[in-house]
């Protein structure tokens, strides 16, 4: 594997391999985790080289505490995506991809208004900013981003829609742990007892899917959901929201199969968790 810190000599190194070659890119903020690795796993798949990022991203973060909370293991992480069989690993630093305060806006309609775009201001600007940085750098001809993150793909489709970027988008399954906890870097920030209890998210969206299953309006399924969190005072629940799974839109009656998210925030002590499930 080989690592690079800079934009000019990633670019060079990939102008040599672009003509004869597939590339996969798997973008991340690092503390990776086996979910970031099936990514890899799978970009092996289908690419004759694979780049993976790792750049902590200021700029889609709106809370500073959030962000110097972020965990940072670039070294750790380097280690895995080498023993997973990455060839490229970028590594840049913020002055690097950001040398002057970024002037750039990006708005993504609706997806801006709804969910995670409603409770975290400018996130979506910033994860577009980033990623149209290193699509620009890269240009790879897959991307590959995780279900878990279900908003951030469909920010990320339109992206390359709306740009006209030559990228195929892949969304990968999410991975959970053997209770059921979606994989998340932010789980390193759990206390013990935090973590034990964070199964609830899971718990609730498994209850939310079967109450639509058996006929519940998504409307009287949310307010299930939002009694399950008030009875469980760890927690405060930022949104529960049924949605169109590609679109992010409201969705007021279940869907055709595999068209139907049940999305939720939480925060959990210090931490916020997100989970979603399709079906």
């Amino acid at each position: 594997m080989i690592r690079f810190d800079t934009i000019v000599s990633l670019r060079q190194h990939l102008n040599t391999l672009r003509q004869h070659h597939t590339i996969g890119l798997i973008p991340t903020m690092g503390a990776l985790h086996e979910g970031h690795i099936t990514l890899i796993e799978k970009a092996k798949q289908e690419n004759d080289v694979v780049v993976s990022s790792i750049f902590v991203n200021p700029v889609q973060f709106n809370n500073a505490d959030d962000l110097a909370r972020y965990p940072r293991t670039l070294e750790e992480d380097c280690q895995k995506l080498e023993a997973v069989g990455c060839d490229i690993v970028f590594t840049p630093s913020v002055h690097e991809m950001y040398p002057e305060p970024v002037a750039l806006r990006l708005n993504f309609g609706e997806l801006e208004t709804i969910m995670e775009g409603a409770f975290r201001p400018g996130h979506f600007n910033g994860v577009g900013i980033v990623v149209a940085k290193l699509f620009n750098i890269i240009q790879p001809d897959r991307a590959y981003f995780g279900q878990k993150d279900l908003q951030q793909v469909a920010v990320i489709r339109r992206l390359i829609r709306d740009l006209s970027f030559p990228v195929e988008l892949v969304r990968c399954p999410t991975i959970r742990e053997t209770d059921g906890l979606a994989m998340s870097s932010r789980n390193r920030n759990l206390t013990s007892s935090e973590r034990e209890q964070a199964i609830s998210l899971f718990q609730a969206l498994t209850m939310a899917r079967e109450l639509l299953t058996e006929g519940y309006t998504p409307e009287q399924t949310k307010a299930a959901v939002t009694g399950f969190f008030n009875d469980r005072v760890s927690f405060r629940l930022e949104y529960v929201e049924i949605v169109n799974a590609d679109t992010l839109q409201i969705a007021g009656e279940v869907l055709a199969p595999g068209q139907t998210a049940i999305c939720l925030a939480a925060h959990l002590g210090k931490v916020r968790l997100i989970d979603n499930l399709v079906f």
